[in-house]
């Protein structure tokens, strides 16, 4: 059995970036569990992840497309300092988490003011060609629930 649609995956992986350095990893933490199929992954890790058995281990490399997508120029927009989370203290250049309509969204510090900021909607890593140290740690059929709601639940997935 290999891991498709409507099972909860979960997976380690090694985020690189063009010059192979490393930018994240969850190595010696907990496997990350999503619902394959149901696009709660980046569709490139996904299509990569798709067919794989428990144990394997692959690189990938894709690219913006395929992850956090191509830059979108102009994507600047103005938000009230306390809507900001991550720090208490702001400085251009720094990311920041924002609730919005569609979830929590990583962004950039573009300017700083005492009461409001203006921030680079584009994730930090938009646009980047992007390399993925992958371990299938295991699969399961989801649950009914997992299918209904679109997500997988407990340890490494959504937490209700």
């Amino acid at each position: 059995m290999s891991a498709q649609d409507n099972m909860v995956v979960r997976f380690n992986y090694t985020l690189r970036d063009e010059q192979g350095e490393v930018i994240e990893t969850n190595e010696g933490g907990s496997p990350i569990a999503y619902l394959h199929g149901n696009d709660n992954m980046m569709p490139g890790v996904e299509d990569a992840i798709t067919g794989k058995d428990a144990g394997e281990k692959f690189t990938v490399t894709l690219p913006a497309a395929q992850t956090y997508g191509e830059r979108q120029e102009g994507a600047e927009q103005r938000v009230s300092v306390k809507h900001l989370q991550g720090a208490k203290v702001w400085k251009v250049g720094m990311p920041a988490i924002i609730n919005t309509e569609d979830g929590q969204r990583q962004v950039t510090i573009v300017k700083m003011g005492k009461f409001m900021a203006t921030i680079d909607t584009n994730h930090p890593l938009a646009g980047r060609e992007l390399t993925f140290d992958i371990e299938v740690v295991d699969f399961r059929d989801a649950t009914d629930e997992e299918i209904a709601h679109g997500h997988s639940h407990g340890e490494g997935g959504h937490q209700h």
